[in-house]
């Protein structure tokens, strides 16, 4: 087949690559430039730049090796404007609504995943490879591709690919599946790649050092925006006592327990962000269990929109373990999520994701938590 393979400079995909080539395939590769570094906002305390180990020029660097390793050519797609303005917009309006959002699920999937595909489709290429460990399959009963869980659970990346539509399902195709991380570094130590001991990138890109409220504040900054951010508001307990003062609802995120100044006899905790009110609801540990919540902008995989209620396993994050519940479908791409049991800090702007209840592996469909 033709092939166009995604490169991020990682050792996942830059593995993927050889084991294709090796199988035969006729290989394109394409790495995405996504955060312009050179802007400044992406600094230490010194105004020098915070490393990262995710979609930086390195990493293009490194993409474009193994592509050259390997022998197929290889492109980078400029897609900066397209990435600030369908990621990095979107996060920022979700903190500062009190929210708090994960970026990387709208990228994978609306960015990433979608601008490959549409140059793969322009170039005559089969199938779109990435690294991701999920696995695709088609279903020919149903006529429908079916999305499931890599076999590595640990490694597993499903979460972050629910809103592939059926017309990009059937062009995935995720060679690393199958199989277990150690496995995908030998496959890279034996096309002796420079990338097979490389370390993984666990960070959002554009605030590697994981401190998003600071990276919130430089942003508007440099936009020209400081007056966005939120002021100084109160800290209040579930009966609307006033307990203390927060610096800005972006600073907080439900489950927050540090960090509040608050001394109280038991630790309190981040319950609720109120936007409207410029106020932070906390309340002891118990508070932060619930047993439902809303969720937007579903995408069923597995089915179209079902007319009665569905049994699931289902995540509200991504290292959360997935638990029974019953999924009612509701208009407007909307559903109602009710948990067997509570569940702990379900949080607004958070990717939530059903499976399968038999074996836990299909990928039934995925929604956005929003606020109750």
């Amino acid at each position: 087949m033709k092939i166009a393979v995604a490169m991020s400079g990682g050792v996942d995909s830059s593995a993927a690559a050889a084991l294709l080539k090796e199988q035969g395939h006729d290989l394109v590769g394409f790495t995405m430039q996504l955060w312009n570094q050179r802007r400044g906002i992406s600094v230490d305390e010194n105004g020098d730049p915070l490393p990262s180990r995710c979609c930086s020029l390195d990493d293009v660097y490194d993409a474009r090796r193994v592509a050259e390793s390997l022998g197929f050519p290889f492109y980078v797609l400029n897609l900066e404007k397209d990435f600030e303005r369908d990621v990095v917009e979107p996060f920022v309006a979700s903190y500062l609504s009190g929210e708090t959002p994960i970026p990387c699920v709208a990228c994978n999937s609306r960015l990433k995943f979608a601008s490959l595909d549409r140059m793969a489709v322009s170039l005559g290429c089969d199938k779109v490879a990435t690294g991701h460990f999920a696995r695709v399959e088609y279903d020919e009963a149903a006529d429908r591709y079916r999305l499931f869980r890599g076999r590595n659970h640990w490694k597993d990346q499903s979460y972050f690919l629910w809103e592939l539509t059926q017309d990009q399902l059937s062009r995935s195709f995720f060679p690393l599946g199958e199989m277990q991380k150690e496995e995908v570094r030998d496959i890279a130590r034996g096309a002796n790649l420079y990338t097979a001991e490389k370390q993984e990138s666990q960070e959002i890109c554009f605030v590697p050092d994981g401190k998003y409220s600071e990276f919130i504040d430089r942003y508007l900054d440099h936009e020209g925006r400081e007056a966005e951010l939120p002021e100084d508001g109160e800290i209040v307990n579930a009966a609307g006592a006033v307990v203390g003062k927060h610096t800005g609802i972006h600073r907080y995120t439900i489950g927050q327990r540090r960090g509040l100044g608050i001394a109280n006899e038991k630790p309190l905790y981040v319950v609720q962000i109120e936007r409207a009110r410029n106020r932070i609801i906390v309340g002891e540990e118990a508070e932060l269990e619930a047993v439902e919540f809303t969720a937007k902008g579903v995408n069923w995989v597995a089915f179209d929109t079902p007319t009665e209620p569905v049994r699931a396993l289902v995540k509200i994050r991504y290292r959360h373990d997935p638990s029974p519940a019953t999924i009612y479908a509701m208009p407007d791409a909307q559903a109602r999520i009710v948990f067997d049991e509570p569940q702990r800090a379900i949080t607004p702007g958070q990717a939530t994701i059903f499976y399968d209840t038999e074996t836990s592996e299909e990928v039934i469909g995925g929604g956005w938590i929003i606020k109750d």
